[in-house]
């Protein structure tokens, strides 16, 4: 006899590299899909989000972005900080926003990550690949290391980090190669009325916003999907 197949979920995650939620977000539903080892069969793909799209390409001071954009004070945004921080930390990721951290232009970031996940094989036994490896090194490279990712020079280190060709990764960001489909998925999201992010999509039909906690996924996903497929 064959074993009964394990369902499969395909998770939509759409998301941008600036922002600090969507990191602490990914790795709570980490949690998510240890929890459903051996009963799901996860899918991820990541999707363009611009927190920021006219931000120029020498970024701007990540505290002054903060207080101007969200209207509130230095002693506010510091304690934003600090609880993100600690949220994270205690996920295993480390937050190192020195005095010269910035929020950068992520459009290039988008336009590798848009090309990472067009190499990826829908039939791929993982849960995730080379995209969510690039996604990962972008994040720590923005938020851990500090470095400047919307930087050509960086972003193709970074890329090769994760596995991908530098040289073509260089070629892309040389070039207008993958911004028109950058562009496109972002109209889409926001026809779906995609505001914010973090924003999970399950199975194409089921949104969950935000940084939720497991159990907030868990419930859905029980509820759902299991129950329905079972």
């Amino acid at each position: 006899m064959t074993e009964p197949r394990v369902p499969r979920l395909t998770v939509d995650i759409v998301s941008d590299v600036m922002c600090p939620w969507c990191i602490i977000g990914w790795l709570k539903f980490e949690r998510v899909m240890a929890h459903f080892a051996g009963r799901l069969d996860f899918r991820v793909q990541w999707h363009p989000f611009e927190l920021n799209p006219d931000m120029p390409p020498e970024g701007e001071d990540a505290a002054a972005h903060v207080m101007r954009k969200y209207g509130i004070s230095a002693d506010q945004s510091r304690a934003n900080s600090g609880r993100m921080a600690g949220i994270a930390a205690e996920l295993g990721f480390i937050f190192n926003r020195g005095p010269d951290f910035r929020m950068r232009n992520s459009f290039d970031a988008h336009r590798l990550l848009t090309w990472a996940g067009a190499l990826e094989d829908p039939e791929q036994e993982a849960a995730t690949g080379v995209q969510t490896a690039l996604k990962l090194a972008l994040f720590r490279a923005h938020f851990t290391d500090n470095r400047d990712v919307g930087d050509p020079e960086v972003l193709a280190d970074v890329a090769a980090s994760a596995g991908l060709d530098r040289t073509r990764a260089a070629a892309i960001l040389a070039s207008g190669e993958f911004g028109e489909m950058v562009r496109t998925e972002e109209a889409y999201w926001a026809d779906q009325n995609i505001t914010g992010v973090p924003a999970f999509i399950l199975a194409g039909r089921m949104l969950i916003p935000g940084a939720q906690d497991p159990e907030a996924f868990i419930r859905v996903i029980e509820n759902k999907v299991l129950a329905s497929a079972g």
